[in-house]
């Protein structure tokens, strides 16, 4: 187990380098440099689809499933084809009616309905709510298993919570707000956020990469040894 002390060192050392990009981004847009118009960092931004739930799903379906967990990408993947058409298509309305949400979009072809667009707000919220439960959930997880505490305690000072998906939210929001919400303009980029994304894409990238490296080679003897147990797990399966 690792300490509580070093675990949030770390953790927060990572959020102020996410905040760094995000601010380093910013300041080069002012001075109309662009850092991120470059086709390697829209495609790392898009790996914002990966969260940190992907780790417990992604991961628990590949051991109780197999290869099947790669449907719950084929769907996302088909879909990236679309985009040469669709997502042009739709940029370019966003652009024209200065849309800056889903509800906003949607009512626009609507006569820009002020009661539908309250409904899709609400129903965005309510999807979005379980999912963003989910994300706080599996770094709250995933700390109480690194250190086997399931709350943070910086000595006597007074918090309204303890719970580590407390300060996620906390700085999650913060971070939004600062490099997202405060731009409300369709034509604004939000160059800071993507930045962060791209780096955070690195490092997940990495992450997963150590992971498999050492799963592959370390506890198995490569890939044919760990698609060899694989049949032959099947096989024995089939035969009961």
């Amino acid at each position: 187990m690792l300490s509580v002390q070093l675990v949030a060192g770390v953790s927060l050392l990572y959020i102020a380098l996410l905040f760094m990009v995000a601010y380093y981004a910013d300041r080069k847009q002012a001075q109309g440099k662009s850092i991120i118009s470059n086709p390697a960092v829209y495609s790392l931004s898009i790996a914002v689809f990966a969260t940190s739930w992907t780790f417990y799903g992604s991961v628990g379906k590949a051991a109780t499933t197999g290869l099947d967990f790669l449907l719950v990408y084929l769907g996302p993947s088909l879909t990236a084809f679309s985009w040469w058409f669709l997502l042009r298509k739709i940029v370019r309305i966003s652009k024209a009616n200065n849309i800056t949400s889903i509800a906003d979009f949607i009512s626009s072809r609507y006569g820009k309905s002020q009661w539908l667009g309250a409904i899709i707000t609400v129903i965005a919220i309510l999807g979005i709510m379980p999912y963003i439960a989910l994300q706080l959930k599996a770094v709250s997880t995933t700390f109480s298993i690194i250190t086997g505490q399931p709350q943070i305690h910086l000595g006597g000072a007074f918090l309204p919570s303890h719970h580590p998906g407390f300060f996620l939210a906390l700085i999650l929001s913060i971070f939004s707000i600062v490099f997202g919400a405060r731009h409300l303009v369709s034509s604004e980029r939000h160059e800071g956020l993507v930045a962060a994304i791209a780096v955070e894409s690195l490092m997940k990238l990495a992450a997963f990469l150590t992971v498999g490296v050492f799963v592959t080679y370390y506890l198995f003897d490569g890939f044919q040894n760990i698609f060899s147990l694989l049949q032959a797990r099947t096989l024995c399966y089939s035969t009961v």
